[in-house]
């Protein structure tokens, strides 16, 4: 099985060898457990869903990937569908002390890595007994942070490509700058359509909609939300950027066409001269 669970209490932080005792640590609600499960299976799936009476529609859900990234509620859970920076689906069941985080690969295959999040944590953890919503403000506040990163890239990404049309840093490679202005674009949108509706979610979640989630997260969730609505100000930015850039860019190709056709055509009219004259003399 890819299951891992910990339980975080008084007592210090325990790892559940047996996932069939998770539903025995989470009823005595003494500690705050996180299962964590990786590409799982549905061996997995049955298990968590026996243990923690997951709702059959949020497993059905969390087994399809490249789900619209949303906050739903069942009568024992809640269910949530995030994403990391690279794409790699994250799905939290969050119950009244206990918070699954099954993980799927992103563009690239792989999984989101959560040991900056457990480090974080744990280390909250071990000053002062932590709640389970400081830790649902933990995981989210970590993908954030790498949403910002990728935001930061794509601004690189901009900047670079701006340079090149404007220096004619790329003279001769007129198709592979259109090509990947087209493919940023193409990126700016895919990534906007996971994050903007994070933001309505944290929204939601700022405001009480969830009742295992204390005063205490509720403050912190607001920094994180904060965070989100300055990516997509930021991708909306960019997007613009590239837009424009990719009008430019035509235009800069235009223009080299007209320049093309008035040489062409001054050829032409001397031609066509020399040639009426060779016509008129040679009769």
């Amino acid at each position: 099985m890819a299951i891992v669970a910990h339980s975080f209490g008084a007592e210090g932080v325990a790892l559940l060898d047996d996932p069939a005792d998770i539903s025995e640590v989470v009823a005595r609600k003494e500690a705050v457990v996180w299962i964590d499960v990786q590409a799982p299976e549905e061996d997995d799936f049955a298990c968590l869903a026996e243990e923690l009476s997951l709702h059959h529609l949020a497993i059905d859900d969390a087994k399809k990937h490249g789900q619209r990234t949303k906050l739903e509620h069942y009568p024992n859970h809640s269910f949530v569908v995030a994403y990391s920076r690279d794409r790699a689906e994250v799905d939290l069941f969050i119950g009244s002390n206990w918070l699954i985080t099954v993980r799927e690969g992103g563009l690239d295959g792989g999984l989101c890595d959560i040991e900056a999040m457990r480090r974080r944590f744990e280390a909250a953890h071990a000053e002062e007994a932590a709640s389970l919503g400081y830790l649902l403000y933990t995981v989210l506040d970590e993908l954030v942070d790498g949403y910002s990163d990728e935001a930061e890239d794509f601004e690189r990404r901009v900047q670079q490509l701006e340079t090149d049309i404007l220096g004619q840093q790329r003279s001769g490679a007129d198709d592979h700058l259109q090509a990947d202005l087209i493919s940023l674009r193409r990126q700016l949108v895919s990534f906007r359509r996971v994050v903007f509706p994070l933001a309505e979610i944290m929204k939601r979640l700022v405001t009480g909609e969830l009742e295992s989630v204390d005063a205490s997260a509720r403050i912190l969730l607001q920094d994180v939300e904060d965070h989100v609505l300055r990516v997509v100000d930021e991708l909306d930015t960019e997007r613009e950027l590239v837009s424009n850039a990719v009008d430019a860019h035509q235009a800069l190709q235009s223009k080299r066409l007209n320049e093309v056709m008035k040489q062409m055509t001054t050829w032409g009219a001397l031609l066509l001269a020399s040639t009426l004259i060779a016509g008129i003399y040679g009769m």
